[in-house]
């Protein structure tokens, strides 16, 4: 991405890429959750899912493919603004940094400026991360459904806490979002000026486009391999019944060492590194051709 695109085209390009990652990724972020969350089994009992793979086929026996889309309509009501605003804060961040709009920025002040984002998306994030999470461990079949929805969600824990509940985990959810947004657009930025053409040589449109996937897709992973710990601390405190852990984040962390080490804080890791290529591919192939589209009918802003 150019370095001298106002943050304006950031902000409406990034809620485009959001749904385009939102749309892509959904299933295997279902999966992730179940397998974060899902209880410790007893003594010589076998686990409630074997794995990434069990886990989708028992989801699919149980609910049908609608099952994967579950709690999606949180992070699609949510994810325009959400993914707006992180690439608006990367934006930003980039022309604080700037002496002229076409200064280009070295790799330090571009993770600076992606964890900026970070900051920023937080406020936006965690009530829907709270939300989507509590909504895609219920379990289907003939087990009782809690919520029926995201505004039945919403309204029940703002009974039961207020705003408080719902920000449940806003912490957790910024200890994961300032250093991974800070190297998802490190990585992209660092890829796509590794794929550019040098000074003299052609443009290659298809070249381009395989060079964003690719750029957007190890974007993804490099964000999750950094973030993978502190989602996993976020999803179980964001999901435990109230009281169960009144220190937060730091309760979690302790009893998650004590009873399962510290393999559990890469609890769910391959439906996300499945997820993130193709996910993060499609986000980043939004953005740039919203971008594009938005220098052809308003160029000025």
């Amino acid at each position: 991405m150019s370095d001298n695109k106002s943050p304006i085209k950031y902000f409406l390009s990034g809620g485009f890429g959001g749904i385009c990652t939102v749309l892509a990724g959904h299933p295997l972020d279902t999966i992730k959750v179940r397998l974060q969350t899902m209880p410790l089994p007893a003594a010589g009992q076998a686990p409630l899912y074997a794995g990434t793979l069990d886990c989708a086929k028992k989801t699919i026996a149980r609910e049908g493919f609608r099952g994967l889309y579950k709690g999606m309509s949180a992070p699609i009501t949510g994810v325009a603004p959400i993914f707006a605003v992180s690439f608006f804060g990367f934006g930003l961040g980039k022309r604080l940094q700037q002496k002229t709009p076409d200064e280009e920025l070295n790799y330090i002040q571009l993770f600076a400026a992606g964890a900026f984002s970070g900051i920023f998306t937080t406020t936006v994030m965690a009530p829907g991360e709270r939300i989507k999470c509590l909504l895609q461990i219920q379990q289907g079949g003939n087990s009782p459904q809690k919520y029926n929805g995201m505004v039945d969600c919403a309204k029940q824990l703002y009974a039961e806490g207020g705003m408080r509940s719902i920000y449940k985990g806003a912490f957790a959810t910024l200890l994961r979002d300032v250093p991974a947004s800070g190297m998802y657009f490190l990585t992209y930025e660092y890829i796509q000026r590794a794929l550019a053409p040098k000074e003299g040589e052609k443009k290659d449109a298809s070249i381009g486009l395989l060079g964003t996937i690719f750029a957007g897709g190890m974007a993804g992973i490099a964000n999750w391999a950094i973030g993978m710990p502190a989602d996993v601390l976020k999803s179980r405190l964001q999901t435990a019944p109230e009281g169960t852990y009144p220190n937060g984040i730091r309760d979690v962390f302790r009893e998650l060492m004590r009873r399962e080490g510290p393999l559990a804080l890469y609890k769910g890791v391959t439906p996300v590194m499945l997820r993130a290529f193709p996910a993060n591919a499609a986000c980043f192939i939004g953005v740039e051709v919203f971008m594009k589209f938005l220098n052809i009918v308003a160029p000025g802003l």
